[in-house]
């Protein structure tokens, strides 16, 4: 009962961080997102580490502490550490870890990849909550059109997200088209409409721009990202964050890609017998034109 109260009390600073982010002075703000963004980190280090990372003084921590309802830096810090102490997920199952380590150099970068790699997905999975998804899947099945916007590595995921998703909804659209941006693409969006976008640190131009177009348009906008706190101004109506700490200098995109797998199967179970059937549709379609390789009957030489 106890851990269950630490990580409720964790989550409720976690959105108390970002539902009152602009209202904090410039310097709290700092602190804020970074609390967002390393929630661990936050709960091992001390006061001091925190203030360098920052680049604050302990001070503003002492206030930040004090704006937030506590008495002091400890007891703000008190449910993550807590929290994180109370974690136990898949110890179990990832013994066969340690025999790869022994493996030489190979094997202990195997280990630490895959654990970096688990990792995110698991927080990624624990990041959202059901309310949260069940919001989103309920604006995506009501717009008139998603569109699912990326740029550059993040292209990778809204292409997958749209090829996948659009069997069990239709109305899914993939922008930036060719040789277009992605304000071109969204010039005749509006209030019937959604768009979903993708980003991760370094965050795309591009993408943000077409977050801020689209808003303007009146068009719902559905946020993936690493934090509940991207670009000050930016308002999504939904953020769904996927963690992508690397052990190498780009992102890991194993938690993304759990949170749009989740996300589809959730499409998928929404849609009932009408998705299913358009499913169905696509399996015949590639059938019939033979999409997908086979072995050749014996008799054929």
């Amino acid at each position: 009962m106890g851990k269950t109260l630490d990580q409720r009390q964790r989550l409720a600073i976690l959105k108390s961080l970002t539902g009152n982010f602009e209202q904090f002075s410039p310097k709290i703000k700092v602190v804020a997102k970074y609390i967002s963004d390393n929630p661990e980190n936050f709960a091992l280090e001390s006061m001091r580490a925190t203030a360098a990372k920052t680049g604050v003084s302990t001070f503003t921590l002492t206030r930040m502490a004090d704006v937030l309802g506590f008495d002091s830096f400890e007891d703000l810090r008190k449910p993550f550490r807590q929290a994180l102490l109370g974690t136990t997920v898949l110890r179990e199952d990832l013994s066969w870890l340690h025999d790869q380590y022994d493996q030489g150099t190979v094997g202990k970068d195997q280990v630490s990849f895959a654990k970096t790699s688990i990792g995110n997905v698991v927080k990624s999975l624990q990041s959202n909550d059901l309310e949260k998804l069940e919001r989103v899947v309920a604006k995506l099945f009501s717009a008139r059109t998603v569109f699912v916007c990326a740029v550059r590595a993040s292209y990778a995921l809204a292409y997958y997200f749209h090829y996948v998703g659009r069997m069990s909804l239709p109305s899914i659209q993939l922008i930036p088209g060719q040789i277009n941006s992605p304000v071109d693409d969204l010039n005749n969006a509006g209030p019937q409409d959604v768009l979903v976008a993708i980003t991760f640190p370094p965050y795309s131009k591009e993408t943000i721009e077409a977050c801020k177009f689209a808003c303007e348009r009146g068009a719902k906008l559905i946020l993936i990202s690493d934090s509940e706190i991207v670009v000050p101004g930016l308002h999504p109506e939904e953020i769904l964050v996927a963690s992508t700490k690397s052990t190498h200098p780009f992102s890991c995109f194993s938690g993304a890609m759990v949170v749009l797998e989740n996300l589809i199967a959730l499409m998928v179970k929404n849609g009932g017998e009408a998705a299913l059937s358009n499913i169905q549709s696509y399996k015949n379609l590639r059938n019939e034109f033979s999409a997908y390789w086979k072995l050749p009957n014996s008799g054929d030489q």
